[in-house]
């Protein structure tokens, strides 16, 4: 489901900063090379995914689902001095070109990927993060908020992509799709979630932004 019409995408995108052109290849090459591409951030939720890492300035980032690693990059763009990425996927597919672009950044001393499973490696970690990017499997979404959410420090944010879900978030949940019905089980539950002031916004398929409180 296309969210906005495809003209004011085009004009939306034509008013939004430029990829850095090292973004536009890995673009490009994930929309080549890579099975489903539209898991890609992309020029535009990429670039409010920039916005963002530079108006929270995040000292530490962790990133559940690294994909081709867009996503990762683009939130290097605001650390902090000396801030860190560490960035989680179970994809050993991927991994070559994930290394080659970061190796190609001027981030590539700031971003730890590690190939794993996100449930079993997010209880080793020992370190608060200012900020948590969700975008791995949907139907651990719910894990993942919870397993993460101590590690987050008092005014950090957790970000979750995919939350809209093609729109079928609002409609009746088919029998037996249970990415569907976490999806909406994830919105409710945050929205009620008194810790966190929350915002979903309609951007591509849905961010949820949580700030906690």
């Amino acid at each position: 489901m296309e969210f906005i019409s495809q003209k004011i995408d085009d004009y939306v995108c034509a008013h939004t900063e430029d990829e850095p052109q090292l973004l536009y290849e890995l673009n490009r090459e994930t929309h080549i090379n890579v099975l489903r591409p539209r898991m890609l951030s992309g020029h535009f939720q990429g670039r409010v995914l920039s916005l963002l890492s530079h108006m929270i300035k995040p000292k530490n980032v962790l990133e559940i689902g690294t994909y081709t690693g867009y996503s990762a990059l683009c939130f290097a763009e605001g650390l902090a001095e000396d801030g860190k990425i560490l960035t989680i996927d179970k994809n050993e597919e991927l991994e070559d070109l994930v290394n080659e672009f970061i190796q190609k950044s001027e981030y590539k001393n700031a971003i730890e990927c590690r190939i794993g499973d996100a449930m079993e490696i997010i209880p080793t970690l020992r370190d608060e993060y200012d900020l948590v990017f969700i975008d791995a499997d949907k139907s651990n979404y719910i894990n993942y908020y919870n397993m993460v959410f101590d590690k987050v420090s008092k005014g950090g944010y957790i970000i979750i992509d995919n939350v809209l879900w093609s729109g079928k978030v609002t409609e009746e949940v088919e029998k037996g799709d249970v990415d569907t019905q976490v999806l909406v089980d994830l919105n409710k539950l945050i929205h009620e979630d008194k810790r966190v002031q929350e915002v979903l916004f309609p951007i591509r398929d849905g961010l949820m932004i949580a700030r906690k409180k």
